[in-house]
């Protein structure tokens, strides 16, 4: 009897990204062949391969399909609510996984710090949060909380969330950061009136806020380096 492959073997090259992946080397698998792995099989006519292409040039890039809502996904022919679903899933565990490397027990010392610790999770968003890095009193970090999540435009914040997980923890200062979505890291008139009620508050119940960072496409602005509030 002669020994043969299985069913594997019959399935075309283009068709078989998870197997690619198994094999290891991933650092020298394409994009779209990673891509093709997470949706597992083909759709609308077009094998897996083709379609993870499709799914890159409708986007424009990767970043721009993490990005994207399920809405977005389910628009492009062979992408039905499994498939959508598994891609929103991993860009959730991707974004979680840059974030997740935050509250190490690094040190803050300077806006560029912050920015370094938080511009990959929140470049590419595409509504503003607002979180909070807690520090101890050498400037380490404790952990980082997001307080809040608002529209496309604007994070409504209010002083007591900002607080709480810094006295939740006992922390020594806060760093404020929130993204502006435009990829413009600017301050706007209400981040400033807003930022000088939360360093106001921190007085009272003495904790210090150390800065509030904007965070844009690769760009931040410091609150405390522009000189727009006194902390």
């Amino acid at each position: 009897m002669v020994a043969t492959r299985g069913w594997i073997g019959r399935i075309p090259e283009e068709d078989r990204p998870r197997e690619r992946v198994l094999a290891g080397n991933l650092e020298e698998r394409t994009t779209a062949e990673i891509l093709a792995a997470v949706l597992g099989t083909g759709g609308g006519g077009r094998n897996v391969l083709a379609l993870a292409h499709e799914l890159l040039a409708r986007f424009g890039d990767l970043r721009e399909l993490a990005r994207a809502h399920s809405e977005a996904l389910l628009k492009v022919p062979g992408i039905g609510p499994a498939r959508a679903a598994r891609l929103v899933a991993a860009c959730e565990l991707g974004r979680r996984v840059v974030q997740s490397r935050g509250p190490r027990r690094v040190q803050v010392r300077s806006p560029g710090d912050v920015a370094s610790l938080v511009m990959e999770s929140m470049r590419g968003l595409d509504r503003e949060q607002f979180r909070v890095i807690l520090l101890d009193s050498k400037n380490r970090v404790l952990g980082i909380v997001t307080v809040a999540v608002g529209t496309l435009n604007a994070s409504l914040v209010h002083p007591r969330e900002v607080l709480k997980p810094g006295i939740e923890k006992s922390a020594a200062s806060l760093v404020l950061v929130h993204n502006h979505p435009t990829g413009i890291a600017s301050a706007s008139d209400e981040d400033v009136r807003l930022t000088r009620r939360i360093v106001q508050a921190g007085r009272i119940v003495g904790i210090e806020i150390l800065d509030h960072v904007i965070i844009g496409d690769g760009t931040y602005e410091s609150m405390k380096e522009t000189g727009q509030v006194e902390f």
